[in-house]
């Protein structure tokens, strides 16, 4: 046990990250192509800014099961109306008044009703889907409207890079600035690390619990708003796929302590880049789906595991319940 403390996760991974990357390059072909590893960072883009998301509330002790539902139904929802001819404001208000709706929703739930998180947003993500896709959109798969600025947002490129590697490394720095160097940012490793004593030191442990539910939820949102941008539209399906274990996955195996107060962008970052490297690698190899699911549930528990032995969940988390 002692032997396992010492070790970094950090670096472990990071090692990881270049045997993988090196060992795909001189075997895989097509691997090291430029559009290849522009295809790579395009990917871990997107599901690094919503592992950001993730990563804020579990350093807070807690979790999210919502921000796939909330990525998919609020843009969803944008579109369809701005292809029933709402008004470009109308539909953008409406779509973020209805993501911050849920978040607050979710994180009074979670901080004044003492809900513990999973079971909360669980059942606000079954809500969405179920609520936006019976009342408010008539297909699964919603388009961008032609000549929208979603649509031109997904051709933009500066240096052959897509826009999306820009906006991910802009919110990482963001992430960074809030919880390295702001008051708010550093209450959520201190709520993470012991909430009694925070709140007993008269930190405003409840608020801000709501306020990362609504930037997740926030985060959430734009992760969709580029997903839509690459694909031309939206598919809601894809709230059933594993793209939410594949956010977790990136959070934990990056080294965000799921028992809370551990991690940071630099975490998000090394998960990411080893998902993504790892995922691609198995697609030109032509894994199928199937198995692909198989090693990254394989891949998830072992990284629980060590988290557990690195990040020893102390009793007063176990009776939290909040993951």
């Amino acid at each position: 046990m002692g032997f396992v403390k010492n070790l970094n996760q950090e670096r472990i991974v990071f090692a990881i990250t270049i045997a993988i990357f090196a060992l795909a390059s001189l075997a895989l072909p097509g691997f090291f192509s430029a559009n290849n590893l522009v295809s790579v960072v395009r990917s871990v883009s997107v599901l690094g800014i919503l592992a950001l998301g993730m990563s804020v509330i579990i350093i807070g002790r807690g979790i999210d099961l919502s921000m796939v539902s909330i990525m998919a139904m609020s843009v969803a929802c944008y579109l369809q109306m701005l292809g029933s001819g709402v008004s470009e404001g109308g539909a953008l208000a409406f779509a973020l008044a209805g993501v911050i709706c849920i978040g607050l929703i979710n994180g009074f739930l979670v901080a004044y009703a003492e809900v513990p998180a999973i079971f909360v947003t669980l059942a606000s993500a079954s809500f969405v889907f179920g609520f936006v896709r019976s009342q408010l959109i008539s297909t699964d798969s919603v388009p961008v409207p032609a000549g929208h600025w979603v649509e031109i947002l997904g051709s933009l490129r500066f240096g052959d890079v897509p826009i999306e590697v820009f906006i991910f490394a802009g919110l990482s720095f963001a992430a960074f600035l809030f919880l390295r160097y702001s008051k708010w940012g550093r209450y959520v490793y201190y709520a993470g690390d012991n909430p009694e004593a925070a709140r007993n030191a008269g930190m405003p442990v409840r608020p801000m619990m709501v306020l990362r539910y609504v930037l997740s939820a926030l985060v959430a949102f734009i992760a969709g708003i580029l997903t839509a941008a690459s694909l031309h539209s939206i598919n809601t399906r894809i709230v059933n796929s594993s793209l939410l274990y594949d956010i977790v996955l990136v959070a934990v195996i990056g080294g965000i302590g799921l028992s809370g107060g551990k991690g940071g962008v630099r975490n998000v970052l090394f998960g990411a880049a080893l998902i993504g490297i790892m995922l691609n690698a198995m697609t030109i190899i032509d894994i199928s789906l199937l198995y692909q699911n198989l090693i990254k549930s394989a891949i998830l528990l072992g990284a629980i595991i060590v988290d557990g032995l690195l990040n020893p969940r102390d009793e007063q988390t176990a009776q939290q319940g909040d993951i």
